[in-house]
């Protein structure tokens, strides 16, 4: 019997043995593949850095669509608006997209969709978690992925027979013009103001109509700039707001469904252009409320003739340093303002420092009470931006009182430190100045510092825990 139980076992080791052996073969297959990939992504990396070096041949001349494209087309080929001429039209277009987020996502989509010949793809960042919500491009998989390539990616499977050339890297001054200048149209969906400037200054110069957008919480914006003889960007804009007056989406929010309105809308104004049907908001610009669901088109200001890039005289004749003349980032990567000096802002390291030997001390955030609600350290006064800004009567008495409270602890011989978070370090530093100017005869001395990069430094640096927003 021993013996017989000894062999069975035998035998299921040699069984067992034969299926791990068929294990390792497989995971060994599959890591081939998987290097396989990865050098073919590499290599597509390779071919996109030449092809953003090279100049772009042009597109074939067209006289007739195939059987294929009219069966593909053939919805939009019976409209007379736009008809096997218009197609036509279509296929030789190219389209420069600036900005492959939520803005960019959807009109890429449509264009390609449509039968665009060439769409230029420009971005410098790759697809994170936060960015699912909105860029309908991207997947679950493609995080971690330059956004540029993941678009093109995902276009191809729509619409193979579309060119598509992804710009990896942010459009900068030295090689805006030489790009721009190989499109026929371009699009802005870009998230800042020195882009906005840079595409602005580039489609004038190369004489490029310009579709541009941008959306915020639960408002959107479309205008055409640049074409048949209405203003250029600057026209409206002479000058940039200041830094700290600027929101973007990570600091104000989007709802996802608003930036594929006006993506939409976008498309749609840049395959008017391409087609020959001419577009509606030349001179004009569209502004949509999603909260009430209405659509409002106002007139805007004609060119102007001392426009210093359009104008009759103009003193922008190449591209300029953007960043320097608005003073901010061109990207959402660093969006750190420096409004206050050193000595008054101190680390999250230092502030943690703090906490673990119990120095007496307030500590005021001052974000909204919508991001309050997000997440929060539980030590916190709250009192958000806004109430310091209108010096509410409420809300500074109730920041005395606590530091009135924390005096106590040290026997009333110290002053008690306030320090200030926001999400990000900027709001905070305002919120310093606020109290910092402060009459003493009314409210007292209050001594008060930022906490630098907020929250969300605290977030990378302190607690992993911690959410991030």
């Amino acid at each position: 019997m021993a013996g017989a139980a000894a062999a069975r076992l035998r035998a299921e080791i040699r069984r067992r043995e034969r299926e791990l052996r068929g294990l390792r073969e497989r995971l060994a297959a599959e890591l081939a593949r998987g290097d396989t990939a990865e050098q073919e992504e590499d290599g597509e990396e390779e071919r996109e850095r030449e092809e953003g070096a090279r100049a772009l041949p042009p597109l074939p001349a067209r006289s007739a669509l195939s059987a294929a494209e009219i069966l593909r087309y053939s919805r939009q080929l019976v409209l007379p608006e736009l008809g096997v001429r218009g197609q036509l039209r279509l296929a030789r277009s190219s389209v420069l997209v600036v900005g492959c987020g939520g803005l960019g996502c959807p009109l890429a989509q449509y264009l390609a969709a449509a039968g665009v010949g060439r769409l230029g793809l420009v971005d410098h960042d790759v697809v994170e978690t936060s960015n699912l919500q909105r860029q309908v491009l991207h997947g679950e998989a493609r995080r971690g992925r330059p956004k540029a390539r993941s678009a093109a990616a995902a276009l191809r499977r729509l619409n193979s027979a579309v060119q598509y050339v992804p710009y990896r890297g942010a459009l900068r001054p030295r090689s805006a013009l030489r790009i721009v200048r190989q499109y026929d149209i371009v699009a802005d969906c870009s998230d800042n103001v020195p882009t906005r400037y840079l595409v602005s200054d580039a489609c004038v110069l190369a004489g490029k109509p310009l579709v541009s957008g941008s959306a915020l919480r639960l408002e959107g914006q479309l205008a055409v700039y640049n074409h048949g003889g209405g203003p250029c960007y600057r026209c409206l804009f002479p000058e940039p707001p200041p830094p700290d007056a600027v929101t973007n989406c990570a600091d104000g929010g989007v709802l996802g469904v608003v930036t594929g309105v006006i993506g939409c809308m976008q498309a749609l104004e840049v395959l008017k252009i391409a087609s020959g049907m001419g577009s509606t908001f030349n001179g004009h610009m569209l502004m949509f409320d999603a909260l009430e669901g209405r659509f409002r088109n106002i007139k805007l200001r004609p060119r102007r003739a001392d426009c210093a890039v359009c104008g009759d005289s103009p003193s922008v004749t190449c591209l300029q340093d953007y960043e320097a003349f608005c003073g901010s980032s061109a990207t959402d990567k660093c969006r750190a303002l420096q409004l206050l000096p050193a000595g008054d802002r101190i680390s999250v390291q230092r502030y943690k420092e703090l906490l673990d030997e119990r120095v007496p001390h307030v500590l005021l955030d001052v974000r909204p009470q919508v991001e309050v609600d997000i997440c929060r350290l539980e030590h916190a006064v709250h009192i958000p931006l806004r109430k310091l800004e209108e010096k509410d009567e409420e809300s500074l008495r109730h920041l005395q009182d606590r530091i009135s409270e924390e005096k106590q602890r040290t026997d009333g011989q110290a002053s008690v430190p306030v320090y200030v978070v926001c999400k990000l370090g900027n709001d905070s530093q305002k919120a310093v100045k606020i109290l910092q100017e402060l009459p003493a005869e009314e409210f007292g001395s209050v001594l008060a510092k930022d906490i630098k990069g907020g929250l969300m430094a605290w977030a990378t640096k302190i607690d992993s825990t911690f959410p991030q927003y």
